[in-house]
Order: C-alpha cells, then sequence, then structure tokens
C-alpha cells in the first residue's frame, strides 16, 4: 500500500529538560524500549503502516546511534527508488521550552522536502510520546474538515511537565498550546498533519522567527490558519526522563497495555537482527518479564526487560530493572529497581539497589 495523501516528517533533533545518564551517549529518539526496539521505531512504524513512502527524519548533533539504527530504513519499507527514508540535517541547538519538538529553523533548513512532494499533506511526528495510531483516519479526517492543521491530542492521564497541552474551543478548534499538562488536559501527543501547501507559506511567512517551535511561531495566527483538534482514543506513553522511562516501561509488562501498543494488524518494526533464541538453563526462573534473543538465563528474573544478549549466571537475581544490551550479570548479584546500560560486567556477589522512587541508572560501559 503506498499512501499517495502524505508524506512524513519526524523530528528528533531535541533533548530531555534533564540531561541524565540514559542521554550521555545517544539521544531521546534511539533510547531502548521493551527489549528490542527503541523510541524511534514508533513514528517509523505508525508512518510505515499507514503506506507513507517519503520520510524525513531530522537528526541531532549525537545522530551515530541512530544512522546505526535505521540506516537506509529497509526494515520499514523505506529503501525504495522512488520517495524513501531521508535523514535530514538538524540545527547544532533545538527548543529548550518544555513540550516544544518541532524547531521552526530545522523545517525551514529542510524546505526542499516539502517543495519536491507531490503529496497534499505532511505528517509531522515526535519520538519520545509513543503510541499505536491509525494515521489515514486522521488525514482522511484532516482532508474531510478543510482545516489546515490537525492537532492530536489524548486525556492526560497524568501530570506531564515535558508535554504540551491544547486548549480548545468551539468545532474542536485549537486556541492555544501551553507548556506542561496536568491531568485530565489535552495532551498533545507530538503529531500533527499540515497542509503542505500552508507548510510552506508558513516557512516563508515566519523566517524570522526561525528560533521558535512552529506551534510558538504561528500562536497568533491560529484562527487564520485554522488550527483543529482530533482526539486520539488509544494509549499514548510519553518517557521524558529517566523516572518516566522506568514507570512507563514497567507498566508495559502488563499484557493490557501491551497489547495496546503492540498489535498484530499494526506491527512495530525494528531492526532486524539475526540472534539465537533465548537460552533458559535448568533451575533458571524467569516470570513476568519481557527476555530478548540471544540472553542466556541461568539465574532468576522477575518483573523486568533484558534486551538483547544478557547474561544472568547461575545465582544471580534481577529484579524490577530494565538491563540492556550485552550486559553480563555474574553469579550470586543482585540488581533491583535499576537501569543498566549497554556492556556493563555487574560482579559477582555484588548489589545494585535502587527504591521504586529512586531508580539507580548504571551508564553505558566504555569501549574497551
Amino acid at each position: 500500500m503506498i499512501n499517495n495523501k502524505a508524506i512524513g516528517y519526524i523530528t528528533a533533533n531535541y533533548t530531555a529538560l534533564k540531561q541524565e545518564t540514559l542521554l550521555q551517549s545517544r539521544p531521546i529518539a534511539s533510547v531502548p524500549v521493551m527489549g528490542r526496539y527503541r523510541l524511534i521505531d514508533f513514528p517509523l512504524s505508525n508512518m510505515a503502516n499507514a503506506g507513507i513512502k517519503t520520510v524525513g527524519l531530522v537528526m541531532p548533533g549525537n545522530y551515530r546511534s541512530i544512522i546505526d539504527h535505521v540506516g537506509h530504513g529497509k526494515d520499514w519499507g523505506l529503501d525504495r527508488k522512488r520517495g524513501g527514508l531521508f535523514p535530514l540535517p538538524g540545527n547544532p541547538y533545538g527548543t529548550t521550552k518544555a513540550g516544544m519538538r518541532f524547531l521552526l529553523r530545522d523545517i525551514i533548513s529542510n524546505k526542499t522536502l516539502f517543495q519536491r512532494a507531490k503529496e497534499p499533506y505532511v505528517v509531522l511526528m515526535g519520538s519520545n510520546i509513543i503510541f499505536n495510531m491509525d494515521l489515514n483516519a486522521i488525514i482522511d479526517a484532516h482532508e474531510a474538515s478543510g482545516v489546515g492543521i490537525t492537532m492530536v491530542y489524548v486525556k492526560a492521564e497524568r501530570d506531564h511537565e515535558d508535554a504540551c497541552s491544547l486548549v480548545i474551543g468551539d468545532a474542536g478548534r485549537v486556541i492555544e498550546v501551553r507548556e506542561g499538562c496536568k491531568y485530565g488536559d489535552n495532551k498533545f501527543v507530538d503529531c500533527f498533519i499540515i497542509n503542505r501547501d500552508l507548510l510552506l507559506q508558513i516557512i516563508d511567512r515566519y523566517a524570522s522567527a526561525d528560533y521558535l517551535d512552529i506551534f510558538e511561531a504561528i500562536a497568533a495566527d491560529f484562527a487564520r490558519i485554522d488550527v483543529c483538534s482530533y482526539e486520539f482514543k488509544g494509549l499514548a506513553v510519553g518517557m521524558f526522563d529517566e523516572v518516566t522511562y522506568y514507570q512507563r516501561s514497567m507498566e508495559m509488562l502488563d499484557p493490557v497495555i501491551n497489547k495496546q501498543l503492540f498489535r498484530k494488524d499494526r506491527p512495530i518494526l525494528t531492526k532486524a537482527h539475526d540472534a539465537a533464541p533465548a537460552k533458559y538453563a535448568a533451575g533458571s526462573i524467569a516470570c513476568n518479564s519481557r527476555i530478548s534473543a540471544g540472553c542466556e538465563i541461568m539465574g532468576t528474573v522477575r518483573n523486568s526487560i533484558l534486551s538483547r544478549g544478557v547474561v544472568v549466571e547461575s545465582g544471580a537475581n534481577v529484579v524490577n530493572s530494565i538491563i540492556m544490551q550485552g550486559v553480563i550479570i555474574k553469579s550470586g548479584a543482585r540488581v533491583e529497581n535499576a537501569i543498566i546500560d549497554k556492556n556493563n560486567v555487574v560482579p559477582a556477589n555484588t548489589e545494585l539497589r535502587g527504591t521504586p522512587d529512586a531508580i539507580l541508572s548504571v551508564g553505558k560501559a566504555p569501549v574497551v
């Protein structure tokens, strides 16, 4: 299926409000999720499942891990002669305000992507609010409404300092975009659809305000541009810092929540790896956990998420933790309420323990 109505634009050129351990060596978009995925997989998969075959991906300065993961877009059906995945240059610095992901300067810098397209609409998405959405339904609703921009929102299930909320008036028109989001607000999920011709007009008209987010730049013209809203009834999971990353990841171990994100009719696609299935030794214990291919489990794993190639030796215990690729948990060691980044070795008979309110985070091991 090829979508002839829209092209895609995904921005990864922004940072979290807090520069924490997980982000010292990677951008937000390439943070691992549920063992085998990355955050960037979700916007790419939403677009691929909608048949969008031209996608621009705006890169941050530390883009190496994103390029290593997405390559030419083959795993999302984007390695094409016409269209395909276009890594786009991001500017050296992006917005710093809470919830602002769509830097106008980046959009202006990549004007050629929109000029060369033939499709009438552009779907723009961020990376760290993840969901599994039928984009075609939203594109059709946008087309039928005749408005300039359609912003997608959900009812906020909790407070989010690093998200934005929409003030919505009559007929679903967006009056204002506010920083921060409280329980019950209309949480913007960093996804909107805009008429391509209108986007090109904005690029030309607001060039002098290129240091702003696009919605800051056009705020005074919402009524003229006709900005509308679309409520998404599904699950949208925001991962803004290590605390929310850990909490939302643990929640996704619940099969009910997990099935809302990982659907058979709209699969989340990711980079293919050739790895043997996980191996469980006699006497090992694994329960309520997500254990990826290539793992070797000889000890105990409970309520945890293990990426590819993790080794849990005999007598070791992993509880309520997220363990990244290639980590070795030596015999007798215990890891609890922790995030252990790539390639670390937890020595035998040691204990790494956080609390539910203060998660222990261990950074990526240096390459030797």
